[in-house]
Formats: C-alpha cells, sequence, structure tokens
C-alpha cells in the first residue's frame, strides 16, 4: 500500500505542476515515468550486484517505489541525492532524500507503521508550488466557463434547429444554412464535451500499481481519446466555414449574383462540410507519421498545427474584409436614402451576421501574430481566457440572432400557439 500512495502522490504532484490545460498531462506523465522505470531498473542492478555488509548490525538495502536505498548500520541516518526522474529535479539536485536505520537493523517507522522518510529537500518550493497551484484552479475556472458556454449553446441550439426544420414556411437557402451553422455549433460542443470526458477517463484513472501506468500511457488506450480530438478538430473547423458560408451568402444577396439561387445550395455544403476534410486528413496524417504520442493534444511541432491554424485564420480574415466591405456598402446606401432597394428581411440578415462576424473571429484577428508558441505569461492566459470564453457562448448568440429574435420565426411561432389555441378551444367546447 506504501508504493501505491508513492505513485498517486507523484501523479497529483505532476498534475498540479502543469501550468496549462490537461493537454500537456500525458507527455510530462510518460516522461516522468520512463525515467522512474530507469530509475527503478538501475537500483535492481545496484541491490543485485553490491556485495553484503561483512559484519554488524544493519538495515536491508531497499527500492521504496520513491528512492533507492543501501545497505545501511544500525543506528545511523543515511543521505542519498534526490531521485532524478522528479520534473522538478533541476531545482532540487543538490538536495538529498533521508532514512534511518533503527539500532535493532530496521528501518525506523514514523507514528502511522509506515518507514519514516524525509524529502522536503526533494520537494517544490513553496513559492513555487503554490503558484502552480493557482495554475491549476485557474485552469480548473476556464473549464467550468466554456463546459456552461458549451452545455448553454447545445441546448439552445437543438431548440433553434428544431424549429426552424418544423416550419415549411421558414425553409429557404438562408434558413437551410442557418440550421447547417446551428448544426456544426451543436457538433462542435458535443465533441469538446465528448473530447473532454475522453481525456478524464485516460487521465483520471486511478493509478495502483506499475501496469495502470503502462496501460494509461498504451497505444490502445488512446485510440478513443484521439478519434475524439479528430471529430474536434473537423467539428471546429467546419463551424468556421459554415460561417464563412454566412457570410458570403450575405454578401451574394446584398451585393453579387453568387449563389444567389435560392434553390441550390450545393455549393455552400461542399463548403461547410467539405473543406474542413481537406487539412483535417493532412493533420491526421502527419500526426501518425511525427507524433503519435497520447491523445495528439499537445503540439510538439508548431508547424504540423498550421495545417489546421491557417483554414480558420483565412477563413476570419475574409469573414472580417466581408464584414467591412457590406459595412460600407450599407452606410452608403443609407447616406443616398436608397435603402428601401433591399427586401426588409436582407436588412435583418444584415444586421444579424454584421453583429456575429466582428465576435465571430476578433480573437482570431487580434491574437493573429500572438501564436501560442509565443505567447507566455499574463498574456496567454488572456488569449486562453477570450478564445474559451467567446468560443464556447457564441453558439448561444448565433441561435438567438438567427432564431429567437428572427421576425420570421417568431411570427411562425405565434401562428402556431393560435392555431392551437383553436383547436384546444374546440375541443373543449
Amino acid at each position: 500500500m506504501r508504493g501505491t500512495h508513492n505513485i498517486n502522490a507523484l501523479i497529483r504532484l505532476l498534475f498540479f505542476m502543469l501550468p496549462q490545460l490537461e493537454s500537456g498531462f500525458g507527455k510530462v506523465l510518460e516522461e516522468t515515468y520512463l525515467k522512474w522505470v530507469q530509475y527503478k531498473q538501475d537500483c535492481i542492478k545496484m541491490m543485485k550486484n553490491e556485495p553484503l555488509p561483512q559484519e554488524g548490525l544493519f538495515c536491508n538495502r531497499t527500492f521504496d517505489r520513491y528512492a533507492c536505498w543501501p545497505d545501511t548500520p544500525a543506528g545511523l541516518m543515511v543521505n542519498i541525492s534526490c531521485p532524478f526522474y522528479l520534473p522538478w529535479f533541476d531545482k532540487v539536485s543538490q538536495g538529498s532524500v533521508r532514512r534511518r536505520c533503527g539500532s535493532n537493523g530496521l528501518w525506523e517507522t514514523d507514528g502511522s507503521g509506515n518507514v519514516w522518510r524525509d524529502i522536503s529537500e526533494c520537494e517544490q518550493e513553496k513559492e513555487v508550488a503554490s503558484q502552480e497551484l493557482w495554475l491549476k484552479q485557474l485552469m480548473v475556472g476556464f473549464r467550468t466557463l466554456y463546459t456552461v458556454g458549451y452545455s448553454l449553446s447545445l441546448s439552445t441550439l437543438l431548440l433553434a434547429l428544431i424549429i426552424i426544420l418544423s416550419f415549411r414556411k421558414l425553409h429557404c437557402t438562408r434558413n437551410y444554412i442557418h440550421a447547417n451553422l446551428f448544426l456544426s455549433f451543436i457538433l462542435r460542443a458535443v465533441a469538446v464535451i465528448v473530447k473532454d470526458t475522453m481525456l478524464d477517463h485516460h487521465f483520471g484513472r486511478e493509478i495502483v500499481n506499475d501496469a495502470d501506468v503502462t496501460a494509461m500511457l498504451s497505444h490502445q488506450a488512446t485510440i478513443g481519446c484521439r478519434i475524439a480530438q479528430v471529430m474536434m478538430q473537423y467539428c471546429v473547423l467546419a463551424n468556421h466555414y459554415w460561417f464563412f458560408g454566412e457570410a458570403i451568402y450575405l454578401y451574394s444577396v446584398l451585393i453579387s449574383c453568387v449563389f444567389i439561387d435560392n434553390n441550390k445550395y450545393l455549393p455552400y455544403l461542399c463548403l461547410g462540410w467539405g473543406t474542413p476534410l481537406l487539412f483535417v486528413v493532412p493533420w491526421v496524417v502527419m500526426k501518425v507519421q511525427k507524433e503519435n504520442k497520447e491523445c495528439w493534444a499537445v503540439n510538439e511541432n508548431m508547424n504540423y498545427w498550421w495545417i489546421i491554424r491557417f483554414p480558420v485564420l483565412t477563413a476570419s480574415l475574409i469573414n472580417f474584409l466581408i464584414f467591412m466591405k457590406i459595412l460600407g456598402v450599407i452606410f452608403s446606401k443609407l447616406r443616398a436614402n436608397i435603402q428601401s432597394r433591399y427586401p426588409d428581411y436582407k436588412l435583418r440578415l444584415a444586421k444579424a451576421t454584421l453583429t456575429l462576424i466582428p465576435l465571430f473571429g476578433i480573437h482570431e484577428v487580434i491574437f493573429i501574430f500572438a501564436t501560442d508558441e509565443q505567447t507566455t505569461g499574463v498574456l496567454r492566459y488572456i488569449k486562453v481566457f477570450f478564445t474559451l470564453f467567446i468560443s464556447s457562448f457564441q453558439g448561444l448568440l448565433v441561435s438567438v440572432l438567427y432564431c429567437y429574435a428572427n421576425k420570421e420565426v417568431q411570427t411562425e411561432l405565434m401562428r402556431k400557439f393560435r392555431s392551437w389555441r383553436t383547436e384546444t378551444d374546440i375541443l373543449v367546447q
């Protein structure tokens, strides 16, 4: 049981020390575990090869799953260097861990019956430990924030999708694009929640013995969370490109004649659901060949991550340019007092989309030069906060602007409600 306690304690220490989300946990755990295995093997080799003391009473050599202890004469205390597998070893390399051999030739125990050991010099500095604990709490707060955001978005989007698909009078290219955008947000929220669940299951299991750590780091154990990671990346890209489709549609009905046929929205389907495959598939291939580790959540070579990042930034920048172009056209028409050329639904669509475009891509544009590998400290946490907050609550805002605040939808709902009231009154009479 003592060995089990040591393994679990190390896992907890590793988790507390990470100044980032769970994505880096597997990498640190794997490296630490491999070093621990090497330390254990070196200790076993030493215990087999070292000759026994020739005389006197002594405590036997042992490996207590934390440190390697040599034969020690009775009544003496032994000091050995801090184990090199500790993630913070470079800060405690001059320290030592202690044990005392009792006068009876047995290792001394503490009040609870466990062998006494002083590891104070091998622990993290209190200031560093408290800072890392604060960072962990911050990350937990971030996760709670985006979990609430995605949950609210998921529930409101599901209802909005049902409403738009349920009323025949709402069936048109514009609302079909809205429906696909809702679906992409729904899939994105589900993918993020599933991915987090898979990571929790993968790295949150109880560590009882060496086999549990080996199983956690095995290739078979990571298949599920890798699939979840791939699906999340696809849904994120689909989400961006369906909003790109919204911007293109608005541009087409207000300015140009592109994709104006209301009976054909196949190009939008190809853009929204097909384009992400052009980037996700190469990213998966590169991960399998170059970074086939853990749950694919860690980007060791950021060049591979640009396969996913580039299309997102491209869509966001084009959306922003469309936003500026449409804004200029709307203002020019208003100044010329010929806004009546546009049907009412076009102006409402413009208002909704113009509200969403800057919000949808603003954090991508602002942080375009503040990439993940370049941002550190406070700037990194500011970027993480805005990215998680905006991304998770976007679905809620989209459902409100394109459905619940839409006059056409409100009219159909009121008509359906009045019809239901009439039928109810007839049945009652």
